[in-house]
């Protein structure tokens, strides 16, 4: 398969999963949904530079993007792991 139309597919997926995670945030305030969106939003911006073709020159800031990029789902998925905090309960009577 050719590597430009890999790139091109990786780009418009990414774009389309940063989209629909935007979009699922400000319907239901998920930050999990931000978070991995934001993620792929810097996927799809190391796509874009590679197909600009400015990816040998940029191979340092492509890394530290993706790097980022995954980090974000990383801290997406543990904070999504974490026990979620109850709130106090109003039935109980006063004593």
């Amino acid at each position: 398969m050719n590597p430009t139309l890999v790139t091109v597919l990786n780009l418009i997926l990414s774009a389309g999963i940063f989209v629909l995670a935007l979009l699922t945030r400000t319907r239901i305030k998920n930050t999990l949904a931000l978070l991995v969106g934001t993620a792929f939003g810097l996927f799809a911006v190391s796509h874009l530079v590679t197909l600009l073709g400015v990816g040998e020159s940029a191979q340092g800031f492509i890394v530290i993007v993706r790097v980022v990029g995954y980090a974000l789902v990383l801290v997406a998925l543990y904070r999504e792991m974490l026990p979620k905090k109850q709130p106090p309960s109003t039935d109980s009577a006063p004593r």
